[in-house]
């Protein structure tokens, strides 16, 4: 069995701060909402074996929020340039390149397209996922590389301003 969780990067400071969109960090509100978030998965005893990010500098410092609370090493993050703003199809090409020995994987990425993408995964339909939620689910499937093809369970979501999984 896989689990496949996107997370949408935390809240970041405004445009006008950076100098682009691509170099935007996370605002107080953000560090303290994906701390929080990694926190619950923890409690939940949701494990990550691999941590996957966009290297945009919001969704990189979301990541490395995540792997810390796990106690684990940031080299251990594995960045793909191609998840900044990409498209379902591109989520779906970035998992079939995955290591089957990893079961629990954590997307770490940008809206429209983690939208995108897990309102395709199963019949749970979000219309937008805020920053920092986490959209879970499971496949039958046991390599990455078949994970399109087969059927998924919507497993969880959450975000911070719910007050638990579900």
């Amino acid at each position: 069995m896989k689990v496949l969780m996107l997370v949408r990067h935390a809240k970041s400071v405004s445009h006008f701060t950076a100098s682009s969109d691509f170099e935007r960090g996370l605002n107080e509100k953000g560090i303290k909402d994906a701390t929080e978030m990694a926190k619950r998965l923890i409690r939940e005893n949701i494990r990550i074996d691999q941590f996957v990010s966009s290297t945009a500098v919001r969704a990189r410092s979301t990541a490395e929020i995540f792997i810390k609370q796990y106690n684990r090493k940031k080299d251990e993050i594995l960045f793909v340039p191609e998840l900044y703003h990409s498209s379902p199809e591109v989520f779906e090409q970035v998992l079939s390149t995955m290591d089957d020995r990893f079961d629990y994987i954590a997307i770490f990425s940008h809206n429209p397209g983690i939208t995108d993408f897990a309102s395709s995964l199963t019949s749970t339909h979000i219309s937008n996922m805020p920053t920092s939620s986490v959209f879970a689910v499971t496949s039958p499937m046991k390599s990455w590389q078949d994970f399109s093809l087969g059927e998924k369970d919507f497993l969880f979501f959450d975000s911070p301003k719910s007050s638990a999984l579900y």
